[in-house]
């Protein structure tokens, strides 16, 4: 008998500090607190928040941390995104690691104007941006402002997750709350968002089902559901819009 894959997942909502080894300590603890085998997203640029006059510092930092991270992930999938280095091109670039390897990255494509992103880094090419597979489940990952790209959403199509690691501005909190639910629907999937709780971002971490039911972290740190794969299948039963 076949049985239905599942996995706990876990969305944070943590503060970024000027201080990066902090950072990378508190990603730690709680990576460390979380289940064994559980799907954990943390916000973009988690490890140094963006630094523009630190970007040499963020970029070698991230060659520590990743050593870091990979070697006490364990079973877990963790989805980040940090600064990094290329030629002489800085990149936002998302991680996912897993049992001491990056099973996949990707630079984001859509730079924020608003926030100067095009000044500092450089764009990555938007067909990075497709599924992964782990442990059966089809991942995909949306940097940000990458969210309001209707284009990449299809791009994304037949993902059982999609991961929404940002920084999103609490200016446009109701637009993150809603296109992370919205994304969700029209994907039919689960979505672990992970915004920071920064004092200028919307702190409006949280988990979607492919039903519209969400959970929201409203201030803690760590907040956790579970990825049932009978739920994804269950919906796109229900209101068959082709994806498979």
């Amino acid at each position: 008998m076949t049985t239905s894959k599942t996995r706990p997942v876990v969305s944070l909502c943590i503060e970024t500090d000027t201080d990066f080894h902090a950072n990378l300590n508190q990603l730690l603890r709680l990576i460390e607190r979380s289940e064994e085998d559980a799907i954990i997203v943390a916000p973009e640029v988690a490890l140094s928040g963006f630094a523009y006059e630190r970007f040499d510092e963020a970029a070698a930092f991230t060659d520590h941390a990743l050593q870091q991270l990979q070697e006490r992930t364990g079973n877990r999938l963790v989805i980040f995104t940090a600064i990094s280095k290329k030629g002489d091109a800085f990149y936002n670039t998302a991680y996912a690691l897993h049992n001491g390897i990056i099973l996949h990255s990707q630079d984001k494509s859509k730079l924020f104007a608003l926030g100067a992103e095009h000044e500092h880094f450089r764009p990555g090419e938007e067909g990075e941006i497709a599924p992964f597979e782990f442990d059966g489940i089809k991942i995909g990952i949306l940097i940000c402002f990458e969210l309001r790209f209707k284009a990449l959403w299809q791009q994304l199509e037949g993902c059982d997750i999609i991961a929404v690691p940002a920084q999103w501005g609490k200016l446009r909190l109701d637009h993150f709350v809603t296109l992370t639910n919205a994304l969700a629907l029209m994907n039919q999937c689960f979505v672990i968002a992970s915004d920071a709780a920064n004092e200028e971002t919307t702190g409006m971490s949280g988990i979607i089902t492919p039903f519209g039911g969400e959970i929201r972290n409203h201030g803690n740190l760590s907040t956790t559901s579970r990825y049932e794969e009978r739920t994804v299948l269950s919906m796109r039963r229900y209101l068959n819009v082709g994806i498979v």
